[in-house]
């Protein structure tokens, strides 16, 4: 009962931490919907058509095993902001961020090549 009480205090925070939530999980859609589109690329037949190929098959993978990793890193993050809330503490998600942003770099770096590829074959 001394939990929802808490809660109740603190509406605006844990609809916000909702909210933010939410977000993450569109961003993990998407990367799952970008690692299918990746993986799916056909290339026509080149010198360059194998690398091609592999290339996408990494990138789509990655991609995919992102936004896993993101819904995993969000619900954790959400769940310990809502505990945060509720004690009155906040810790920023730096670990996410960081590890998002070098994920997609990767990823970023990936398509770049595939797009090179194609334009070359």
């Amino acid at each position: 009962m001394k939990d929802r009480e808490n809660e109740s205090a603190y509406i605006q925070q844990h609809l916000a931490n909702e909210r933010t939530y939410l977000a993450w999980i569109r961003t993990a859609i998407a990367l799952v919907g970008l690692g299918f589109l990746a993986a799916g690329l056909v290339f026509r037949e080149s010198r360059y058509s194998g690398v091609g190929h592999i290339t996408a098959a990494v990138a789509g993978i990655l991609s995919v095993l992102l936004g896993g990793g993101v819904v995993a890193g969000a619900t954790i993050d959400y769940l310990r902001k809502r505990e945060g809330i509720n004690k009155g503490q906040f810790v920023s998600a730096s670990l996410l961020i960081r590890v998002l942003f070098i994920s997609l770099s990767v990823i970023e770096m990936l398509l770049i090549v595939l797009v090179i590829l194609m334009l070359v074959a």
